[in-house]
């Protein structure tokens, strides 16, 4: 089995693993995560999202956070941009990169987003068009794609065709996201061959939840496909409001221990992953979620 030789891990912690929090996370203590995922060594970290603080009021300081991190060199630091006056604002404030979030299962859209599939496109088609033309990269996010907490499982052609219209509108790289983390290594790795059929492998990220504890066996069985872009979330933090059960994303830490010991370069620190991960954690009142954190401070 051949894997990639190099990982690119991109950090959704501060913007996919705190939005959910109950409770108003400080924009210092943002600030302080964000420059500790950076000084580790992480190339990508989501800094937050430009959305009604009225739906999502924990992201209501993202132009604060950005304002205020050291940005590491060559480091980029996406926000979520899920409409147009999302963007304005992030455009306001210099931003080089969006994402934009679509899903392959249409109950979950009307449940997450407000509209169907097909309006979700016509959201994203002028987002697309204005980032494209200013030279703003575009990442695209494609969620319940190996099961839908509304309509069960999810066809792999849906999925394909959701990610290939987004690599068609501007988006550089499409992350295929498990929302309520069903999905086992086969299913991981059918859900690929058939997306790769319309797709470039390297243009595919995967970004799989741990409900089922599958998250690391679907990440290998991923990368044995050629998938070499890994989303996750420090210290596991994240979730899905519109998922029930759905517990929160791998953790960061866990995935980086999996890569070092086989071998996969990726130019993060462990050590200083973990302690960010014990950083936000502490603030947060509770041990992290990850496995390989807890057991290297030996609090497992």
């Amino acid at each position: 089995m051949r894997l990639p030789h190099h990982v690119k891990m991109v950090e959704v912690g501060p913007r996919d693993g705190l939005q959910n929090e109950p409770q108003t996370v400080p924009t210092a203590v943002k600030i302080d995560l964000i420059d500790r995922l950076t000084a580790a060594g992480l190339p990508v970290v989501e800094v937050g999202s430009f959305v009604s603080p009225k739906w999502v009021p924990q992201m209501a300081d993202t132009a604060d956070v950005l304002a205020g991190i050291s940005p590491g060199e060559g480091v980029r630091y996406p926000v979520l941009t899920p409409n147009m006056v999302g963007f304005e604002a992030a455009m306001k404030v210099g931003v080089g990169e969006i994402a934009i979030f679509g899903a392959a299962s249409e109950t979950f859209s009307q449940k997450n987003i407000n509209c169907s599939i097909e309006q979700s496109f016509e959201r994203f088609a002028p987002i697309c068009a204005d980032a494209n033309e200013q030279g703003i990269r575009v990442r695209g996010y494609v969620s319940c794609v190996l099961g839908c907490p509304y309509e069960g499982d999810v066809a792999p052609a849906a999925v394909a065709d959701v990610a290939r219209r987004l690599l068609e509108m501007g988006c550089y790289e499409v992350s295929l996201g498990d929302t309520i983390g069903v999905g086992t290594p086969r299913k991981a790795v059918e859900l690929i061959d058939v997306i790769s059929e319309s797709m470039p492998v390297e243009r595919i990220a995967v970004h799989f939840h741990d409900t089922y504890g599958q998250a690391l066996a679907n990440i290998y069985a991923a990368m044995s496909k050629g998938i070499a872009v890994i989303d996750s979330s420090v210290a596991g933090l994240g979730g899905c409001p519109y998922a029930k059960g759905a517990s929160g994303n791998v953790a960061s830490e866990d995935v980086l221990y999996m890569l070092d010991g086989m071998g996969v370069e990726t130019g993060v620190d462990l050590d200083a992953l973990c302690a960010a991960g014990r950083f936000i954690s502490e603030h947060l009142g509770r041990p992290p979620s990850s496995r390989v954190n807890l057991a290297l401070s030996g609090t497992a």
